[in-house]
């Protein structure tokens, strides 16, 4: 008899999953329908601003699938048809064709939650004015660089995380005079510790980028129905910044809502509680990706990232086990990077803060270096942090901040920690080292032995 499998949410870890259900069992033994709210699938959310600052020319440039090549494969992805309601004891799920006007009941044999995140948004006077935008689905992307099209002078970004910073980036490439509001001491907060912060915030600065730290928004100000600006509060005064474009750029939560109202249980991080196997508490019921939970593999806490790597990883899992197999996901470090221009950006495992609040008994060891061998014409410089535990020696996380060759770094970094290294362990391992890379000893090896050397004055 065939089975249905039922896909709620078909990007990342939806069409993950469903793909590789479909390499596991053919559409006599599973049927898959995968239902989708908008009118874009398998879609890089990542290169969103990169789209919106005209460096790829194209949107279709970051649809990896459509609903036709997945078809051509037996997978049914309906695009425009919103899952309204979850019946898990009937097995059933209430859903809205948004495009026909018509409602839907659709019985499965087994649900994947995969629903994403959604933007944060707090009640700000004056956010439905033309103009203010957020930029988390293709169709903000559209819309974001029709306005670039239309040649703004003036732009704040409310937000100083990655998508916050990345659209700094396009703005500045379009020549948008621009500023960055966060309400922290410096951006990329929680990713990075306060003192890196900082150190990304001084280069901006130095691009031409206005950023305005401690600094929380009032509200917005408009005429004609059209934004002309934000209005801020900066250390118990009031601060105004003009803007022809606001974009929102708060963060995102995990898309529960659906889940929590049919009874699927959360975990301690708010999103969706999953097993090893990305099973929830709920029989026939798995969740994947950026509404799903995960255990941190350095703090053995739960957590819940919001990040394409991840997303597909967990989709693929889960479709392996709903295909039959039998896959442990393993767990994550939030290994993440990005860039600013000409700054690169890099993180894993637990920063300094993060760490103690952990109760980790803490090293932190910053230094500068170069992404070359300092003699090297195109040297670039770097600052690297790096965390371990006092007592073992363990590494627990570290960042980078540097130029062109320095961030890629973290991935070594992240290869030690998923293998619970070190530090003095670390310090002998035989990385390569050629004028133009490196310098003889690499910035990654300089950050273990530093941590090393500070285990060893304690």
């Amino acid at each position: 008899m065939t089975e249905r499998l039922v896909v709620i949410g078909a990007d990342a870890a939806g069409m993950s999953a469903a793909s590789q259900a479909r390499r596991m069992r053919g559409p006599h033994d599973l049927e898959i329908i995968a239902f989708e709210r908008s009118t874009w699938v398998s879609f890089s959310a990542c290169g969103e601003p990169y789209f919106v600052g005209g460096f790829v020319p194209r949107i279709e440039d970051l649809i990896a699938r459509t609903p036709a090549e997945f078809a051509a494969r037996d997978i049914d992805v309906r695009i425009r048809h919103e899952v309204t309601a979850i019946d898990t004891a009937a097995r059933r799920v209430a859903v809205r064709d948004l495009a026909g006007g018509r409602d839907l009941s659709v019985d499965y044999d087994v649900l994947l939650y995969a629903a994403g995140a959604r933007p944060l948004r707090r009640a700000i006077a004056g956010a439905d004015l033309a103009g203010v935008h957020e930029l988390h689905t293709l169709d903000d992307a559209l819309a974001l660089r029709r306005l670039v099209d239309a040649r703004p002078r003036t732009a704040v970004i409310v937000g100083g995380g990655y998508v916050g910073l990345e659209v700094a980036e396009a703005f500045m490439h379009e020549g948008i005079a621009t500023t960055v509001v966060s309400s922290g001491p410096a951006v990329l907060r929680p990713q990075l510790d306060t003192d890196m912060g900082e150190r990304v915030v001084a280069h901006m600065r130095g691009l031409g980028i206005a950023v305005q730290t401690e600094t929380r928004i009032e509200c917005l100000t408009g005429s004609d129905g059209r934004v002309t600006g934000v209005g801020c509060a900066l250390d118990g005064d009031e601060a105004y910044f003009p803007a022809d474009v606001v974009v929102l750029g708060l963060g995102s939560v995990p898309e529960v809502r659906l889940a929590e109202a049919a009874g699927i249980p959360l975990g301690e991080s708010g999103a969706v509680w999953v097993d090893d196997h990305l099973r929830t508490r709920v029989p026939g019921v798995w969740a994947a990706g950026d509404c799903a939970e995960a255990v941190h593999r350095v703090s053995g806490q739960a957590v819940n990232y919001h990040l394409g790597t991840i997303a597909n990883k967990q989709g693929r899992i889960a479709g392996i086990n709903i295909g039959g197999g039998d896959e442990v996901f393993p767990g994550v470090l939030g290994t993440a990077i990005t860039k600013i221009c000409d700054l690169e950006v890099g993180r894993t495992g637990l920063t300094e803060a993060t760490a103690r609040d952990a109760g980790f008994d803490v090293i932190a060891e910053t230094f500068d270096s170069t992404t070359t061998a300092d003699y090297w014409p195109e040297s670039e410089p770097m600052t690297m942090k790096v965390i371990a535990d006092r007592a073992s020696g363990r590494l627990l996380g570290a960042q980078i901040v540097g130029g062109a060759g320095a961030a890629k770094r973290i991935d070594a970094v992240a290869m030690a920690l998923w293998n619970e290294m070190t530090v003095e362990a670390m310090v002998n391992v035989d990385l390569s080292y050629a004028p133009p890379f490196s310098s003889v000893w690499d910035p990654v090896l300089i950050a273990a032995r530093k941590a090393a050397d500070a285990r060893k004055e304690r």
